[in-house]
């Protein structure tokens, strides 16, 4: 964001020894049991470099360990874990839906297969939810954002059982949910026996061959990715008791932040101010030197860079124009020393099959819907509220007693 400094991916054998305060031979003995990541120094003979995220990671579970109340403060900001989740691990620059690769799965399975392994549910599940011809009518004046948003008190007034909590009944309600967000996107009823990434691509008129099969990628790629700001907000509902159609509203106004799902509109923005490939290096050296934000580069989580923008652009470039692919991932590196982020690949998809203008974040917010909904359902199980405790920084108002000698 704008003025936010970015910590250099690499540290020297000096610089990480620094930072963890300890002398070189306890770095090399916290490399030597995988602790931090070294590589050869490109730039220098025979010296070694430090992956930076390692030796930030190492450096505050020392500090958690020394100093609990100063990393409680840190834990949300991409701190340490906080909440027991069984749902998604990220690892090693890898990501697992409840044990499974999710790459793997998004090169050979579809968004049905990946619901049911969020959901813990493989049966069938109800497929239709009613919204009356009125509110269908009036949708079409709203951006397809803001239909997401629009459509789900309508859902939820037409289930009887909205409020059951229950694993049956969240299932069912999950269901309807990514039902009446589908229609919201495509103003379309999705069809009994048709797939949720068929239905986009018809109803988004794409006749690519491989079409689906992408579409389905973007979608489960998109589905959940651990305690995001979104998923915390939908559990953050769910703990009070809110019913599950207000929880992934909670997550839909989440994720429009332009910190998080709204990073594809600029992302969108930034590749229209380029015009074409070519321009795009000097577009970014340009609004790096006016001390602008530039979207869509480097994740906190990811330092040799997302997997989920890296496979989308895999699979861009086996059977789309890749140009765009190339001009994004070099100017990255090149010139912000960074890798593209998942924002980045949906919006170059939808470049590549010319989706409709807003497509990139449909795809994003209906494969997270699914996280959210298992999220929930996890969170429905806890009898517990989420509840941190503030650490007040204002003005100290509390009387003061002034005492007098006698």
């Amino acid at each position: 964001m704008p003025g936010e400094t970015r910590s250099p991916k690499y540290l020297t054998a000096a610089e990480a020894a620094a930072r963890l305060g300890v002398h070189r031979s306890t770095l090399y003995a916290y490399v030597s049991r995988g602790q931090v990541r070294a590589e050869a120094d490109p730039k220098k003979a025979h010296a070694s470099r430090y992956l930076t995220a390692d030796v930030e990671r190492l450096r505050d579970r020392k500090q958690a360990r020394l100093h609990p109340g100063d990393a409680a403060r840190k834990t949300l900001h991409f701190g340490l874990p906080v909440m027991q989740s069984a749902i998604t691990l990220i690892e090693n620059g890898r990501l697992f839906y409840r044990g499974h690769d999710a790459l793997e799965l998004a090169r050979s399975s579809t968004f049905e297969d990946a619901l049911g392994i969020l959901w813990q549910d493989a049966g069938d599940r109800p497929r239709r939810v009613r919204i009356p011809a009125p509110v269908r009518t009036s949708m079409r004046r709203f951006a397809p954002a803001d239909r997401l948003q629009v459509v789900l008190p309508f859902a939820a007034h037409a289930d009887r059982r909205a409020a059951d909590s229950s694993p049956r009944g969240a299932v069912a309600s999950g269901s309807r949910i990514m039902h009446a967000l589908v229609f919201a996107a495509t103003l379309r009823t999705l069809p009994r026996r048709m797939s949720i990434a068929a239905h986009l691509a018809t109803a988004w008129h794409v006749r690519h061959a491989k079409a689906i099969d992408l579409i389905d990628a973007a979608l489960i790629l998109c589905a959940d990715h651990e305690l995001n700001v979104s998923a915390f907000a939908v559990r953050v509902a769910a703990s009070a008791g809110a019913s599950l159609y207000d929880a992934i509203l909670a997550g839909l106004c989440a994720l429009r932040g332009a910190r998080h799902g709204g990073q594809t509109d600029l992302v969108e923005d930034l590749l229209d101010e380029s015009s074409t490939p070519d321009r795009l290096p000097m577009t970014i050296e340009r609004r790096m030197a006016r001390g602008d934000h530039v979207p869509g580069f480097g994740h906190p989580l990811y330092p040799d860079g997302d997997p989920r923008s890296r496979l989308l652009c895999e699979l861009i470039t086996e059977t789309l124009d890749a140009r765009w692919v190339e001009a994004v991932q070099r100017a990255g590196l090149d010139v912000i020393g960074e890798f593209p982020t998942v924002d980045v690949g949906l919006v170059l998809l939808r470049r590549a099959l010319r989706l409709p203008r807003g497509s990139a974040f449909l795809l994003f917010a209906l494969g997270r819907s699914a996280g959210w909904i298992a999220h929930a359902m996890e969170q429905y199980a806890s009898p517990h509220v989420i509840r941190p405790r503030a650490l007040y920084s204002g003005v100290d108002s509390r009387i003061k007693i002034d005492t007098v000698d006698d």
